[in-house]
Parts: structure tokens; C-alpha cells; sequence
């Protein structure tokens, strides 16, 4: 099986934040060529990563 359908994507995360935000949000990502969901998936990994590594005192 490829890493593509591994890694399907079957769950939802809703977020409430301001109207203002959210315009600000979708516009800058369509600016940038990309999308709202893609960054928030894109900081959600890099969360995981950075929260899940083993700490220097260990």
C-alpha cells in the first residue's frame, strides 16, 4: 500500500476563531498559493515533531 493512502485523511478538527481571522487566514494562504487547510495540517505535524522529540535532559 502506498504512503499516500497510509496517511488517509478520515477526521475532521473544528476550530472556532473570529470572522476577521479566518478572512485574514484564507487570504494570505490564497496569496501564498496554498491552502487554509494545508497550513493548519502543515502546523499540526510540525507541532507533533517538535513537542514529540526527546528532550535534551533525558
Amino acid at each position: 500500500m502506498s504512503a499516500k493512502k497510509a496517511k488517509k485523511k478520515n477526521s475532521q478538527l473544528i476550530v472556532r476563531i473570529n470572522d476577521q481571522e479566518r478572512a485574514e487566514f484564507v487570504d494570505l494562504c490564497e496569496e501564498l498559493d496554498t491552502s487554509a487547510a494545508r497550513e493548519v495540517r502543515r502546523f499540526i505535524r510540525q507541532f507533533i515533531d517538535e513537542h514529540n522529540r526527546p528532550s535534551a535532559e533525558d
